[in-house]
């Protein structure tokens, strides 16, 4: 299936009018090729699924490792562009005592709402005062998948 998979991604590149296509032909062609894939019928959804993801994995392999030897340079070569950005520096919060008293009472706090909501009952805090059962927002489902 991996190997009939690939021919037809090949076939579908032939199909662009560009050697190097833009993202925006990449994007038109893949999703016409996926969507032809499920509409023929003939193969298992989960299956291709699956192909999908090994592929992508492979993929996302090989760009890494060619990414990881570029020079940390500028370059505009075969219709991309790249721009190398210095990674800067992050400012270490923990070192400030203030912070880390701040960051521990709202994790505190943070506790002590979790708990009211969980509660039948009225909840309170050290201090006597009456926690709230705030709202919550639902998260967006998603379909995790390992191999």
């Amino acid at each position: 299936m991996s190997k009939e998979l690939f021919f037809l991604m090949r076939e579908a590149e032939v199909a662009t009018s560009n050697f190097l296509p833009t993202k925006k032909e990449i994007t038109k062609s893949s999703t016409a090729f996926a969507k032809k894939l499920i509409d023929d019928g003939n193969h298992n959804p989960e299956e291709l699924y699956a192909q999908a993801i090994r592929l992508k994995e492979a993929l996302n392999v090989i760009e890494g490792v060619l990414k990881s030897n570029l020079p940390d340079e500028n370059f505009e070569a075969f219709g991309l562009k790249g721009t190398y950005r210095s990674g800067g520096d992050s400012i270490n919060y923990a070192e400030d005592e203030k912070y880390l008293e701040i960051k521990g009472q709202l994790a505190h706090r943070e506790s002590l709402l979790k708990t009211a909501l969980k509660s039948d009952i009225d909840f309170y805090d050290e201090e006597g005062v009456k926690v709230p059962k705030v709202s919550t927002t639902p998260r967006k489902s998603s379909l995790a998948i390992s191999f």
